[in-house]
């Protein structure tokens, strides 16, 4: 997933993410929402193939899929907080330098939990490698959720136990975790007392009532060798091809020193994470862009991420439509 236009993004919280939602009619939102938290929980349990005995491509009458799309934002906390169709705010600048920008990070989840917890989305955030340093990332992992973040996201994920031990980081040692017993700010975040949020803050949906959730990126060739046992680690909440990396993965150098993708094996390894995710009944998330929306919904996809820009608000535009929603 990591792109040249995410690259562009990082350094400080500049990987903010802005979220609005798509969603179809039809039986997938039959019954009513659990008041929750974390409104993406609420998105996918819309569609969770498992609880509704239902394919993991679920369509509503019009074709189009129960979706949740975002859109990649400037981190300016106040043009954040004032957009409020928003499912979460998510955030990846601790991928690469957590020490540096950890900090900062902290100073932007305070400001944005001063905002009323009614109106404001939950934060996803990304998290490094967690392989060769378990216990390191675990350490980082707790700091995160100790702010009030919702979710967690594993990137460059080779191996089914490297996700375990991330999972485990994210879960209370009450709960069988290796998370500390520490809330730091995040009841207050959450709006909610501490020992609600020792309630709620589990891993869904390891526990169905819990209102933490956790993304894996598949975005090298062993975590491509492993997809499959990867996807069959219970406590993903949503699978994501890394197809800005895989790209580079396939390429080779071209005549002016311009990369040669082989395009054929690129979109291979996109539809060898999604069939994984249909297999183990796991939402399957990509970026995505005007002229791929439509495709990807099709093909099964549920979760996008776009540019802040007029290509992605046409993204949003086109997804809002095939799902049935004007804008």
């Amino acid at each position: 997933m990591r792109s040249d236009w995410i690259h562009g993004l990082r350094g400080g919280v500049q990987a903010a993410v802005i979220v609005s939602t798509v969603l179809a009619g039809g039986e997938a939102l039959a019954d009513a929402p659990k008041q929750r938290l974390n409104s993406i929980i609420t998105l996918l349990e819309q569609r969770q193939p498992v609880t509704r005995g239902m394919p993991s491509t679920l369509r509503s009458p019009s074709g189009a899929h129960t979706a949740v799309m975002g859109l990649y934002v400037p981190s300016n906390f106040r043009d954040i907080a004032a957009y409020k169709s928003a499912d979460f705010i998510f955030d990846g600048s601790m991928e690469h330098v957590f020490e540096r920008n950890f900090p900062p990070f902290a100073n932007y989840a305070r400001a944005l939990g001063a905002q009323n917890q009614r109106d404001r989305a939950p934060l996803i955030v990304k998290i490094h490698k967690i392989a060769p340093d378990p216990e390191l990332a675990a350490r980082h992992i707790g700091q995160q959720l100790d702010l009030g973040v919702s979710g967690i996201v594993f990137v460059n994920v080779g191996s089914p136990d490297e996700v375990r031990r991330g999972l485990a980081a994210m879960r209370y040692q009450s709960r069988g975790g290796t998370r500390p017993a520490t809330v730091g700010s995040a009841p207050a975040f959450w709006g909610v007392s501490e020992q609600e949020y020792r309630r709620k803050a589990d891993l869904w949906p390891l526990n169905p009532e819990g209102e933490l959730i956790n993304w894996v990126i598949i975005e090298s060739r062993e975590g491509l060798k492993n997809v499959r046992a990867i996807a069959a680690v219970k406590g993903i909440g949503v699978l994501w091809p890394g197809t800005g990396t895989l790209r580079q993965l396939f390429s080779t150098p071209g005549a002016g020193g311009k990369a040669v993708v082989d395009e054929v094996a690129w979109e291979g390894a996109i539809q060898q994470v999604l069939a994984a995710c249909r297999e183990f009944q796991v939402a399957c998330g990509i970026p995505s862009s005007p002229d791929q929306i439509e495709k990807r919904m099709k093909q099964g996809f549920s979760v996008f991420l776009m540019r802040w820009d007029d290509a992605g608000f046409e993204t949003i535009r086109i997804g809002r439509r095939l799902a049935g929603r004007p804008m």
